[in-house]
This record gives C-alpha cells, structure tokens and sequence, in this order.
C-alpha cells in the first residue's frame, strides 16, 4: 500500500500544499502525519479521496473544509475541528473542543471522547456523532443533518434549531429555546441505527431521545417576542 510519512516538524503548510497537488495525491493514498504537536490548521481544505491518520494531538482548526478524504487524529483536537466540512470523514480518538463540526455541510465527524461548547453549531448537513458528552450551547441554530450524543448533553441544547436532528442518549442539562423533545418513530430509529454503526459505536438506537425544533421562532411573533 503506498503510503507517505510526513514529519510536521518540516512545517504545516507544506504538509497541505502537498495534500492539494493532483499529481501526488493520485498515486500517494495513505498519508501518516508525525510530530503534529499541536499544530494548527492540519489537512485542511482536502479535495481527493485519500487517507490521512495524524499521529498525535492536532490544534485548532484540523481536518477544516475536508472533502472526500479520510482523516483521523490519534489525540485530541483543539477549536473547530472539521469545521465547514463538505464531505468524508473525520475521527477524533480523543477529546474535542468548542465548535466542532461547526457549519458543516456534509460528511461524518466522530468523536470517540468528549466535545466541549456549541458542538455542531449552525450544521447545515454533517452528521456528528460523539461517544462521551457535549458541553452547552451545542447545535445552536443547527439546519440540518444529525447530531448524535451518547453520554450527556449541556445547557441550552439546540437552541434556536432549525431542522436539524438531535439524539442523546444522557441527560440534557437544559434546552434551547425553541428545541423539544420529540416522538421516536421507525425513520428515526433507522437514521440513528446507520449513523451508530457508521461511528463503530455498540449502542442501541432504541436507548436515546429525539429533541427537534418547535417550529416557533420561524416568524416573528410579537407574544413570543422575549424568546427571540
């Protein structure tokens, strides 16, 4: 299998310039990143179908803009991993910090420890699925796609939701405005079935609850004015 090791210590920046080059990423397909000591802006804005695994901590920004590429991280991510993420995915071994899968727009970030502040914030189409729990104000005017929480959940879950999907398996600290707890029909169990064994999780779908959007805070409303 060709693989090529890059040792960060040479520098981030030619790290992506080389995941960006057509040439190289047609024939390299497994890319191994050493030394990544926190670095900033690891593998961000890949577009090819190609394996990279970061061998060790990775800072802020990691895996930000991915398509199409598999990226895992051997630690723990700082600020906004996968953020704007289009499509592929991303696997954190560790824990995350605030705004992970911020904005994204498709693919899969699994986070196998916890993520900490406003997990998931305005997701527009990736599904997020997190082993351990989420700190507050995770999917804040969250769009679309599924987040998914296997431990707890903190305050102000969901808060101004639009369409998005949420499942916890915990407890919730608080909701958000405008963000309830919702029926478990068959879709949803199925949704959360794929997306637990896509995650490589063993949980049951059945064990967890569905929290959606009230549909309230579409058009203003002068009663509801003190929620807005």
């Amino acid at each position: 299998m060709n693989m090529k090791t890059y040792d960060l210590s040479h520098g981030v920046r030619e790290l992506n310039q080389a995941l960006h080059d057509a040439n190289l990423t047609k024939e390299i397909k497994n890319w191994q990143v050493i030394n990544p000591a926190g670095a900033h802006n690891i593998a961000c804005g890949v577009n090819d179908e190609v394996a990279i695994t970061i061998e060790g901590h990775a800072g802020y920004y990691c895996a930000g803009m991915n398509q199409k590429a598999a990226i895992t991280v051997q630690g723990n991510v700082g600020v906004g991993v996968a953020e704007n993420m289009m499509s592929g995915s991303v696997r954190v071994k560790g824990d995350a910090s605030q705004s992970a899968g911020a904005t994204g727009n498709g693919g899969l970030l699994v986070i196998e420890g916890n993520a900490a502040a406003r997990c998931g914030i305005s997701m527009k189409g990736i599904n997020i699925v997190v082993k351990g729990d989420i700190g507050p104000m995770s999917a804040f005017m969250a769009q679309a796609g599924c987040l998914v929480v296997c431990g707890n959940a903190g305050e102000a879950l969901g808060d101004s939701l639009y369409e998005a999907h949420i499942y916890v398996k915990g407890t919730v600290a608080s909701l958000g405005a405008d963000c309830v707890q919702k029926e478990m029909r068959a879709e949803h169990i199925e949704e959360l079935g794929l997306l637990l064994q896509q995650a490589g999780f063993d949980e049951s779908p059945t064990a967890f609850t569905r929290y959606g959007s009230a549909r309230q805070l579409y058009n203003f409303k002068v009663d509801n004015a003190s929620a807005y």
